[in-house]
């Protein structure tokens, strides 16, 4: 018997300073690449392939934007969490004052 399968959602916020770019979106890429699930991200009426780093890139999205993120796949819940822990930690990027 073949399961259907079933797609796994979640939102995050962009909580780092200087929003997503590079080295976030290398972040949430190379964690991607280690599950099999499919990762789309969106934001702003768009939604890219969170295994591409020059898509995720063109979000463009700043400090403080609320992003849905969606997985599909057998490892698909375990690929969110690990994904939503990076934002969570907003990437180890700190602000020292």
């Amino acid at each position: 018997m073949i399961r259907p399968t079933v797609e796994h959602r979640s939102k995050v916020l962009v909580a780092n300073s200087q929003g997503l770019h590079a080295r976030p979106c290398h972040a949430v890429v190379s964690t991607a690449l280690r599950y099999q699930s499919e990762l789309r991200i969106g934001f702003d009426g768009r939604l890219v392939n969170g295994k591409s780093i020059l898509e995720l890139m063109t979000l463009n999205a700043a400090c403080g934007s609320e992003l849905e993120l969606c997985a599909k796949g057998g490892d698909a819940e375990a690929l969110l969490a690990d994904i939503c822990a990076l934002f969570r930690d907003g990437f180890g990027e700190r602000e020292t004052g």
